[in-house]
């Protein structure tokens, strides 16, 4: 039956009692599998780890430059390992280090959760953050929602102002309307006669 239709049997489920075969062109049915494959790996997200380094004694500045960098790697959706490296006398705090990792924690705010808890790796403390998908969203939503409120306000308050300048305009040209001069007078006379 297959041949006469020049197509393939292919046997589907070989495990079924009976077996479960289908007529079909075989070819074709592998191109679409394909085809299914490669859009399936498009839509796929590569999830990557960033890392973040700090230090114990690192600067106000520093700090919040590292973190600006930390949140950005978060909201593109990439886990974030940070790495507080110690050196010298340093490791004899190791306190300071988990201060700085709680700093972290607050900075990201609810944007990251902690998915590895801060441990010692020999010289190095260290932890992962992963973003919390719904506060993000949340999170674009609200701005979303400011910058619509902000440009809303911004329209009806320059409108407000065109209003209030076209009034002043109308009324300073009431004010310096020209009076109307007498044509009867005489031309004035002039310094040639």
């Amino acid at each position: 039956m297959a041949r006469g239709l020049e197509l393939d049997l292919v046997e589907v489920a070989p495990q079924a009692n009976p077996p479960v075969c289908r007529i079909m062109d075989y070819g074709k049915f592998r191109y679409e599998e394909a085809q299914k494959a490669k859009e399936a790996r498009k839509k796929s997200t590569n999830i990557s780890i960033k890392e973040v380094k700090f230090r114990p004694k690192i600067g106000k500045g520093d700090f919040d430059t590292k973190m600006r960098h930390l949140i950005e790697f978060i909201e593109e959706g990439h886990k974030v390992k940070v790495t507080l490296q110690f050196r010298g006398r340093e490791m004899a705090h190791p306190e300071l280090g988990r201060k700085i990792l709680d700093d972290v924690i607050a900075g990201a705010g609810p944007i990251a959760k902690v998915e590895n808890q801060a441990r010692m790796e020999g010289r190095s403390m260290s932890m992962v953050l992963s973003p919390d998908k719904k506060a993000i969203d949340a999170q674009r939503k609200a701005a979303e929602e400011a910058a619509a409120s902000t440009a809303a306000e911004e329209a009806a308050a320059s409108t407000a102002a065109e209003e209030a300048a076209a009034s002043t305009a109308a009324e300073e040209a009431a004010v310096q309307e020209p009076s109307a001069e007498p044509a009867d007078e005489p031309p004035a006379p002039s310094g040639d006669e």
